[in-house]
């Protein structure tokens, strides 16, 4: 065999073995590919659905930490490491209101329970489930209550738990000192205002339609509970009055930070007398007050200071079958932002108001439980908005 035949055969044995190389490694990947598919196969159809429960371990899991965790573990610690601190009472001709500091999630665990005090002691006269609860501002609830039994105070109305017999945090002794406000004659709101406090107050007898002289009020805070003089360390002047709305400079030591302001309890009183026809002013304590100083400007709002074309106020009572209609429209005609001031409303007014959210509309629903006060209603709407 002459060379040239001799190198053509080593070539195309070399060829061979290539060949025979390659179609071997490409049966190895393809039978490995093959398995795999196999697996996934039987993974998804022979078990079921348990190729996808890492996704639904995943959302359990999210919806458990945002059910049980904010649901069962904040309520438990709402039920058992929150006090059910009442600071206020407030008599009304139908029911009392109670104003507590901390967040209620749950009325239908709520009693009303009703003590009358001795000497040395208290005795519950009886427990009455309570009417309703609302959320009223960023750190304080409303609870109404019926009213107490015949001759007795209101003062000595506390709020339990259905399943604990624990009431409140307090020990004889404060309890003892509780004062109920008649709602006749009460400092019931203030809102922060740049360098003033706007207070509103019930009983001053201030003449409707027209500008009164401030001159004759002063302005009181502190962190009284009892409307006594002594609870209010810090007075300054009145800057303007009308009706209902007394504005109020801030003291020296808050105006230039505000935000320490959030809280402070305030009122309003008679300015000292200059005269002796005035003589009797002088010993006239400051209104009672369950008004406690506030921004009402949410974080959201701070974020995004948008201003709108139009917006309206209103105070309503029981029109939430009548609300969606009218919010629409007055969205018709141009109307951006709404703020609704629910004035002891019973027929589902939140639900309401959550589904025009849902439906992209400005609506905002402020708890307003004061009676008779339409026009101071509008007056805190100006500032809030």
């Amino acid at each position: 065999m002459d060379p040239e035949q001799r190198r053509k055969r080593k070539r195309i044995g070399r060829l061979y073995s290539q060949g025979h190389y390659l179609s071997l490694r490409s049966l190895i990947v393809c039978f490995s590919f093959f398995i795999f598919l196999l697996f996934l196969y039987v993974e998804r159809f022979s078990i079921g659905s348990v190729s996808f429960r890492p996704v639904l371990r995943a959302s359990t899991t999210l919806s458990l930490l945002s059910s049980s965790t904010s649901s069962s573990i904040l309520d438990s610690i709402s039920k058992k490491s929150l006090p059910l601190r009442v600071d206020d009472r407030v008599v009304f001709p139908d029911h009392v209101l109670l104003m507590v500091s901390s967040r209620i999630t749950d009325s239908q665990d709520l009693q009303c329970v009703y003590y009358e005090f001795s000497n040395s002691s208290s005795e519950i006269l009886g427990v009455q489930p309570v009417l309703a609860t609302d959320q009223y501002d960023a750190f304080r609830s409303i609870v109404r209550c019926p009213l107490p039994p015949e001759n007795h105070s209101a003062a000595g109305i506390d709020l339990r738990r259905q399943q604990s017999s624990e009431v409140g945090e307090y020990d004889w002794s404060v309890r003892a000192n509780q004062t109920a406000h008649w709602w006749e004659k009460v400092a019931y709101e203030a809102v922060l205002d740049a360098n003033t406090a706007v207070v509103f107050v019930k009983g001053l007898n201030l003449r409707p339609h027209k500008i009164s002289d401030q001159t004759q009020l002063s302005c009181h805070f502190g962190f009284g509970n009892w409307g006594r003089d002594e609870g209010f360390v810090l007075t300054t002047e009145a800057v303007s009055a009308s009706q209902e709305v007394v504005r109020c400079l801030l003291p020296r030591s808050i105006r230039s930070n505000p935000e320490r302001a959030q809280g402070i309890r305030v009122t309003v009183g008679h300015a000292n007398a200059d005269s002796d026809a005035d003589a009797d002013a002088t010993a006239r304590p400051p209104m009672p007050s369950v008004a406690k100083i506030s921004s009402y400007k949410s974080e959201a709002e701070k974020r995004n200071p948008h201003k709108h074309e139009l917006c309206v106020c209103t105070m309503l009572w029981n029109q939430a079958p009548a609300l969606r209609e009218w919010i629409m429209y007055h969205a018709w005609l141009g109307v951006e932002r709404w703020f609704i001031y629910d004035n002891n409303s019973d027929d589902g007014i939140e639900e309401a108001i959550q589904e025009l959210q849902l439906g992209n509309y400005n609506v905002t629903r402020q708890s307003w439980p004061w009676i008779k006060t339409q026009e101071a209603g509008f007056s805190h709407c100006a500032l809030r908005a």
